[in-house]
């Protein structure tokens, strides 16, 4: 990376994620993002990425702060924590090894949606903004299948929001009488 995200100074930095290729490409089956890469892709996107080490306990992504990159679970767990109409954090989701994490902010640049903390010691690789937009100019296949992949997920991500959604307000419906 160009320059640290100062929202990760926090975490031990472990360097270029091409050292960690071959436990990335592992993670091929569980992660939504990976699933079409081959061996290759694996190793020519990790050359793009950072990794980090999180102690357990320790916030990877706070809630509303700014952010620009995404992160991938290399090995170890996060809870996703929302916080709800009393400020309390709210357990929303548990991640693993291969699930990503950050995607929106770092497309869009919009405030984190929630906040993330390692319940674990966690190995995480960070793609940033800028290091996209490098990988579509200097590997434009690479960048399309990147840029492809997180289109799909997104839109999985909110067809099955939007799936909940439709259940609640069906629940609601249903107890208020109506």
């Amino acid at each position: 990376m160009a320059e640290r995200p100062q929202q990760l100074a926090h975490l031990q930095h472990l360097g270029d994620a091409t050292q960690f290729a071959s436990q990335i490409h592992v993670l091929i089956p569980r992660c939504r993002l990976l699933e079409n890469f081959s061996p290759s892709e694996v190793r020519l996107l990790a050359h793009f990425m950072e990794v980090f080490r999180a102690d357990a306990g320790i916030e990877i992504i706070r809630e509303g702060d700014g952010g620009d990159f995404m992160l991938l679970i290399v090995e170890g767990q996060v809870e996703v924590q929302k916080r709800d109409a009393r400020n309390r954090p709210q357990v929303i989701a548990v991640a693993d090894g291969g699930r990503t994490l950050g995607e929106m902010s770092m497309l869009d640049g919009e405030p984190r949606f929630a906040t993330c903390v390692a319940t674990e010691p966690t190995l995480v690789a960070v793609l940033d903004r800028e290091r996209l937009a490098r990988i579509i100019v200097e590997q434009p296949m690479l960048g399309s299948k990147i840029l492809m992949e997180l289109v799909l997920m997104l839109s999985q991500r909110l067809r099955a929001t939007s799936g909940r959604l439709l259940r609640l307000m069906e629940e609601q419906g249903a107890g208020s009488g109506v």
